[in-house]
């Protein structure tokens, strides 16, 4: 419970702040105590969001994170505007694209608009003949503007189209990456700063915990809990982040928070009379949550590239995802084919690539800004 002297104790500190650098103290010095610190928070924002900029590769990979984001918000409205449900549903879409090729002799020297007598024969009816034009059925087809539903990057196996299954599993994306992230900010933050405050029999149980957690191999545990319990993306992202949080971050947030614990203001308010809650919630917390914030990027990125690889192996109960993507041209033998059915296999894993890339070079840039020895001066 916060007294009466914390809060006096807590409101001279922050205007004695705001009088000790700033020319403006006059007008915080008879405001409520939540006004100053709204201002003091807004300056610091202010502040790290100029130190930020300054960044040129964490300002490319926030700009690759805002476009990733385009593409999520772009999928709804695009279903409600402009494509049809009933072709470009990714899950239960299905577009009929026909080619037209000519019948030759032999093995045609064009395949996209040439077909051999006897596969013709085969996929058609055996009365065809040389020189003749036929339309036959194509799935996966190819990327094309052509026709009434044009398909930019063409359809899967199923006859859905790339394009529509890129965008919409996006989303997925960035809501599996901000449970597992927030949930791991959460955990790690709290045993951090209690581990580090309480010391003692709390703290040695808690990273004893935390060393069995880092034991274990993150991937190949998640892989067996996925077949044996149905998992869908709400519980993927809580377990990767009670994971995460018990796990190394724990630990990292933890030294921290002890160089916190020594410093002279934590001294004051122990004899100012607050509680151990009071200064683990109010001084020692908020002083933690910006390397918080460094690692919940870093697990955003884990987080993406676990589900690409748990929904490849289809051990996720989900409708669709990139790595659902990848995973059917696997089933239909064409993740082998190289460049000859790149629409199948580039966009879902070069969107998972660039994506875990936009939010490491944030991560390394809040690390520029944050860590104070690689701190633009």
């Amino acid at each position: 419970m916060t007294t009466t002297k914390d809060q006096g104790a807590d409101h001279g500190a922050a205007t004695g702040a705001v009088a000790a650098g700033s020319p403006a103290s006059d007008a915080f010095a008879h405001q409520p105590l939540w006004k100053v610190r709204l201002a003091l928070w807004r300056r610091s924002l202010g502040k790290t969001w100029g130190l930020f900029r300054e960044n040129k590769m964490g300002m490319f990979g926030l700009g690759l994170i805002l476009l990733f984001a385009c593409m999520a918000i772009a999928h709804p409205i695009l279903m409600a505007t402009v494509w049809d449900p009933k072709i470009y549903d990714p899950v239960t879409g299905y577009s009929a694209v026909e080619l037209q090729f000519v019948i030759v002799e032999g093995e045609p020297t064009d395949p996209s608009t040439q077909i051999s007598l006897q596969e013709a024969r085969l996929r058609l009816n055996p009365t065809v003949k040389v020189g003749q034009t036929v339309t036959i059925p194509v799935q996966p087809a190819p990327p094309s503007l052509k026709g009434p539903n044009p398909h930019l990057l063409g359809t899967d196996p199923q006859g859905r189209d790339i394009l529509s299954q890129l965008l919409y599993s996006t989303r997925a994306a960035f809501f599996l990456g901000a449970v597992a992230a927030l949930t791991t900010v959460l955990i790690a933050t709290t045993v951090g700063s209690i581990a580090a405050y309480f010391g003692g029999f709390i703290d040695g149980s808690l990273m004893r915990l935390s060393d069995l957690i880092l034991l274990m191999p993150l991937l190949p545990v998640l892989i067996l809990v996925s077949a044996l319990f149905e998992i869908n993306m709400v519980m993927l992202g809580l377990m990767i982040g009670v994971l995460g949080g018990f796990g190394g971050v724990a630990i990292v947030l933890k030294a921290q928070a002890l160089s916190v614990k020594v410093k002279s203001y934590i001294d004051a308010a122990r004899v100012a009379g607050g509680t151990h809650w009071h200064i683990v919630l109010r001084h020692i917390i908020p002083n933690v949550l910006p390397l918080s914030f460094l690692y919940m990027m870093f697990g955003v990125t884990e987080a993406i590239a676990i589900e690409a690889t748990l929904s490849f192996f289809g051990l996720l109960n989900v409708p669709m995802t990139w790595g659902i993507m990848i995973n059917t041209a696997q089933n239909n033998g064409y993740l082998l084919s190289g460049t000859s059915y790149w629409w199948l296999l580039f966009p879902a894993g070069l969107a998972v690539t660039f994506l875990c890339f936009g939010f490491f070079l944030v991560g390394r840039g809040m690390d520029e800004v944050i860590n104070p020895r690689l701190r633009a001066r």
